[in-house]
């Protein structure tokens, strides 16, 4: 005859092991609901790949959930406004990651972009940002001249804006496309608008452009095709943003800049989470992009000029002889496509 104790034992032995058995099904289902969670998003992004796969690696390390689950698709700054336009109806990004102020304020015009109030908000400059939060400036981007420093000496590279149009630089400027670069759409609106200050007339900056266009000698297809041609030297002169330059030269290709003596157009660019996209990993990512340590980062090893303040700055930043121009945003912003519209049309390969 087996003792009540005994009983009593056995069977507060087999209630625990199944309460154990039972926490632990509701601990795996915790944790598969919380990568469940962590559903897979796009971005879609203008900024070099080499500045979004670092990024994103940072970003999966911190958030181990997303690891395998985010997509970069790399792509000009129009290219994205036109694909997250074009998928109005049935978004298939949740981040647009590197847009020029206009293009992102034309999204949020046409109500493709969701509202957010990330923790960073009030770090942002009203001049940076959207009021309403659909869009924050990430970095400030200068426009520079630049050239082959293999092929030409700083004496010999072309110092300021109306130089580009001196006939000595027939057949050696080559220029990325314009229409499809938010870079390029914001050089040739700014060279309008500073001839045209309340954008009413743009023909003298029309007759710019098409002088401009007649010491091109070819229009590049993308960044890579342009930084290729320029180092073979099939075009020594270009016109580009700051941060790529200094990335390519620092990956030993032979690209120098000039500060142009009239001023640099410098443009806002920014991040958005795309409306009807994955908005809570969008958030996430936002909130981790303007993390301090990585924003010092970027500026440090990817020398960008980050749109809100930082602990400290790397040497290269704090010495930058940065000129900027005078250029009214708002005006371009009404403007530049009917502007890059008659361009594309009525100059381009036609000086």
């Amino acid at each position: 005859m087996r003792r009540p104790w005994v009983i009593t034992i056995a069977l507060g032995a087999m209630l625990a092991a199944t309460a154990a058995c039972g926490s632990g099904s509701d601990d795996n289902d915790a944790g598969s609901s919380a990568n469940a969670s962590a559903e897979k998003f796009v971005i879609y992004s203008a900024r070099d790949k080499s500045v979004t796969d670092y990024v994103v690696e940072q970003f999966t390390a911190k958030n181990p959930e997303y690891k395998g689950k985010v997509e970069v698709l790399n792509m000009g700054a129009q290219e994205v406004l036109e694909r997250v336009r074009a998928e109005k109806a049935n978004p298939q990004a949740s981040v647009w990651w590197g847009g020029t102020q206009q293009g992102l304020a034309a999204g949020a015009a046409e109500d493709l972009l969701a509202p957010m109030q990330p923790s960073f908000a009030s770090k942002v400059d009203a001049r940076y940002k959207d009021a309403q939060g659909r869009w924050f400036g990430e970095i400030l981007l200068p426009e520079v001249i630049m050239y082959n420093n293999k092929a030409l000496s700083p004496d010999e590279a072309p110092k300021d804006w109306d130089d580009l149009l001196d006939p000595k630089w027939k057949n050696k400027i080559i220029i990325r496309d314009v229409a499809a670069s938010g870079t390029m759409r914001s050089i040739y609106a700014s060279m309008i608008q500073r001839l045209t200050p309340d954008g009413s007339n743009p023909q003298p900056g029309y007759d710019w452009l098409r002088k401009l266009d007649a010491n091109t000698v070819e229009y590049a297809a993308n960044p890579a095709d342009l930084y290729l041609k320029m180092s073979r030297e099939q075009g020594v002169v270009s016109a580009w943003n700051l941060q790529d330059v200094l990335l390519q030269a620092n990956e030993k290709m032979p690209f120098g800049y000039v500060m142009p003596a009239s001023g640099a157009p410098v443009l806002v660019d920014g991040v958005a989470a795309v409306k009807g996209g994955n908005n809570a990993a969008a958030q996430k990512f936002l909130e981790f992009l303007f993390d301090d340590s990585l924003r010092a980062t970027l500026a440090k090893d990817y020398f960008q000029i980050p749109a809100v303040e930082i602990s400290e700055k790397p040497e290269w930043l704090a010495q930058l002889n940065l000129k900027p121009m005078e250029v009214d945003w708002d005006v371009i912003g009404k403007n530049e496509t009917a502007w890059i519209t008659h361009w594309n049309a009525e100059i381009k390969d036609k000086g």
